[in-house]
């Protein structure tokens, strides 16, 4: 265990931001589920209607350092793709 001041303020500091990575992280990976269940459902309109949210959860987890900016564009692009896939088809 840490003995001084600092160390300890900083062991509080991580349990927190670890505390709050881990909600947001979580809450991406719920709505990216939601929206899979979506597609896999083949109902285009709703997935049309919740893509600009999975976007915003995307952007706002890459923008607080949760995700890396090249898994965010990743992820957004394969999502994207999969909508017009099941709008041709």
């Amino acid at each position: 265990m840490a003995h001084h001041k600092s160390a300890l303020k900083r062991i509080r500091q991580d349990f927190k931001r670890t505390i709050r990575n881990r909600s947001l992280k979580s809450d991406v990976r719920t709505v990216i589920k939601k929206f899979r269940v979506i597609l896999e459902n083949k109902d285009i309109e709703k997935a049309r209607e919740s893509f600009p949210q999975v976007q915003k959860n995307i952007d706002k987890a890459v923008s607080k350092g949760i995700l890396h900016k090249k898994t965010g564009a990743r992820y957004k692009s394969r999502l994207g793709l999969s909508i017009s896939k099941l709008a041709t088809s």
